[in-house]
């Protein structure tokens, strides 16, 4: 691989003012960790991109770095168990989130030629790049967006590499807007759809449904949300996936890694809990929830184990090579995993991994509030925050 220098500049210690910051971690070398949410609050009808970007610090000041530090794809790989040399062709991926990425296609080019991995352009009809109704005109650039954007298209690449990426940007985060561009992603035949936001609950929610969700053949995936105990919509619609979050960590068992649920804070963590108007599927038979219970599977998540992305539009003083967290990494991982099994066609909407759930990797330990029940602890079998588990290859999807 040519050698090439790649910047990650951080010129500032300050954020926009719209996105969340936790409160940083201190350590006795100065070196403090803080995780900053990339996208502004949602509000009634509007919805926030669940991108966590990890921050490391010296004496307040942030680090630099040349190259990716986070979890990579022969890591997200190995973790999983997945055939991603081997499977995934004939299948597309559709991303999407709101607002545009402008460097979306060149960020994609360093990602995967950082890794190795054959490149995904549009001149060679591997990837696409469209406005909510397929147009070519790109919506307003929003920088937080744009790194989420950046993360879910590295996410499909270090999982599925032989996929097709279709990216659909929507006119604005709006719950309307980012329906609409579901629609025209599934009008656009994609195979697997990944959603890496969400708002609050409505009474509107069994309409959006009907509207904009329920797409059968497609494996549509939503992140659960990055707030711990409470759930959010997509992820409570009753046609998709939902999936919550994990830390992932190296071990020396025989899998090689162990997985607890992904919880910082009281306030940050993987989100769960009993949706106020979905009704539940004939699939999901847990007793402590009469309504849709969120989640259904999980993965990685937290930022403290984080993933590699690259985004050269800058946003909050960020460049370059980043490390990232959140139910938006979970979302695409999952979504790809779809893809690599290569049977969204037959699905019946998100039952498969109830079915199977021998192929999943069951998450037992970790808790994101003090609910008091398995809607925010793990426990043997389903729970809320991880679901029925990770994958354990593809058998699941």
């Amino acid at each position: 691989m040519p050698k090439r220098v790649v910047f990650a500049l951080a010129v500032s210690a300050v954020v926009a003012a719209s996105a969340g910051v936790a409160a940083a971690s201190p350590s006795q070398s100065g070196i403090t960790h803080r995780n900053v949410h990339v996208c502004s609050s949602p509000g009634v009808g509007v919805a926030s991109c669940n991108a966590v970007r990890h921050e490391t610090l010296r004496d307040d000041k942030p680090l630099t770095t040349s190259g990716p530090t986070g979890y990579n794809p022969a890591d997200l790989q190995s973790a999983y168990a997945l055939p991603s040399s081997t499977a995934g062709v004939g299948q597309t991926v559709a991303i999407v989130d709101a607002y545009d990425d402008p460097t979306a296609e060149a960020d994609l080019h360093t990602y995967r030629q950082q890794f190795g991995i054959a490149d995904c352009t549009t001149a060679n009809g591997c990837f696409r790049k469209v406005n909510q109704t397929g147009g070519s005109t790109p919506p307003k650039v929003d920088g937080g967006w744009a790194q989420e954007i950046s993360l879910d298209l590295d996410m499909v690449s270090a999982i599925c590499p032989n996929c097709h990426i279709l990216l659909v940007e929507a006119s604005s985060s709006s719950m309307t807007d980012l329906g609409k561009a579901v629609n025209e992603a599934a009008a656009l035949g994609a195979t697997e759809i990944s959603n890496s936001y969400g708002g609050g609950e409505s009474s509107s929610d069994a309409s959006f449904d009907a509207t904009y969700f329920n797409h059968p053949g497609i494996a549509i995936t939503v992140s659960s949300g990055d707030s711990g105990y409470g759930v959010e919509y997509p992820a409570a619609s009753k046609y998709v996936t939902a999936v919550g979050g994990t830390k992932l960590q190296r071990s020396t068992n025989a899998r090689g890694w162990t997985e607890s649920v992904w919880s910082t804070s009281r306030r940050e963590g993987a989100g769960s809990g009993c949706s106020r108007y979905d009704a539940k599927q004939s699939w999901q038979h847990d007793t402590g929830c009469k309504n849709r219970t969120v989640a259904d599977v999980s993965a990685v998540a937290d930022p403290a184990t984080g993933v590699s992305v690259y985004d050269s539009t800058s946003y909050g003083g960020y460049v370059g090579w980043m490390v990232f967290g959140g139910t938006s990494v979970a979302s695409p991982l999952i979504a790809s995993v779809y893809a690599l099994a290569g049977n969204a066609a037959g699905l019946n909407y998100g039952s498969n991994p109830y079915a199977h759930t021998t192929s999943l990797n069951d998450v037992t330990t970790g808790q994101t509030s003090t609910c008091g029940t398995y809607l925010c602890k793990a426990v043997a079998g389903y729970d809320g925050p991880t679901g029925l588990g990770t994958p354990n290859g593809v058998g699941a999807f």
